[in-house]
C-alpha cells in the first residue's frame, strides 16, 4: 500500500483534499456573508453550507471576524490594482484612470456582487466595519498614495476614495436617481476631475 493511500485510509487528508476544502469554504462564505450579511451568518452556518463540521473553519480560518477576512480579501482582491491604475500613464490624467477603473469593476457584475456584500456587512457592522477598514487602509490606500511625490499623500488617497467610495454607495448600494440610471461615461467625466484634484491639486 503507499503511503497517500495508507494516509486516506487513516483518514487524513492529502494537501490537495485540504487546499479544495479550504477554498470551497471560502466561497460558502463569500456566498453566505452576500446573503445574508455579517450580522446574520455564522460560522456553523458556513459550515453546513460547505459541508464540513465548524471545526474545521475554525481549523483553516480562526473566527467568524478573520472568515470574513478572508473571503472579503479575495472578493475585493480586482479593486487592489488601482494602485498600478494610478501609476501607468501621465499624472495629469491620474484621476481619470482611478475613476474609470473603480467604476469598471462597479459596473461588471462579476466583481460588484461581492463588493456589495463587503459594503453591506461593513456598513450595517462595527466588527466588519473594522476589517474593510483595515484592508482598504493597508492594501489600498497607502499604495496609492505610495504613488503620489507630496507631503499630504495619505489624506489625498483618502479624499480621492471617499469620492469614488460615494458615489458607488449612492449608484449601486442606496439606488437614488438619477445618479443610477445616468451612463457610468456621463458619471466619470463628471467624478474625475474631482478625484484628479484630490491627488494633484494645490
Amino acid at each position: 500500500m503507499t503511503e497517500a493511500a495508507s494516509s486516506r485510509r487513516r483518514g487524513r487528508r492529502t494537501r490537495t483534499e485540504s487546499a479544495d476544502t479550504r477554498d470551497r469554504i471560502l466561497t460558502v462564505a463569500r456566498e453566505e456573508f452576500s446573503e445574508r450579511g455579517y450580522e446574520k451568518t455564522s460560522v456553523r452556518g458556513i459550515a453546513k453550507a460547505a459541508g464540513v463540521d465548524s471545526a474545521l473553519v475554525h481549523h483553516y480560518f480562526g473566527t467568524k471576524e478573520q472568515v470574513f477576512e478572508a473571503a472579503i480579501e479575495v472578493a475585493f482582491a480586482p479593486a487592489l490594482n488601482a494602485p498600478e491604475a494610478v501609476a501607468e500613464g501621465p499624472s495629469a490624467e491620474v484621476g481619470e484612470r482611478l475613476t474609470r477603473f473603480i467604476f469598471g469593476i462597479w459596473e461588471n457584475p462579476t466583481t460588484r456582487t461581492p463588493l456589495l456584500a463587503i459594503v453591506r456587512s461593513a456598513v450595517n457592522n462595527e466588527a466588519a466595519a473594522a476589517v474593510f477598514r483595515r484592508l482598504i487602509a493597508s492594501q489600498l490606500l497607502r499604495r496609492i498614495a505610495s504613488q503620489l511625490d507630496l507631503p499630504d499623500a495619505e489624506l489625498r488617497a483618502e479624499l480621492a476614495a471617499a469620492q469614488l467610495v460615494g458615489c458607488a454607495m449612492l449608484r449601486y448600494v442606496i439606488k437614488v436617481e438619477p445618479l443610477v440610471s445616468a451612463d457610468v461615461e456621463q458619471i466619470i467625466a463628471r467624478v474625475a476631475p474631482v478625484v484628479q484634484r484630490h491627488l494633484t491639486g494645490p
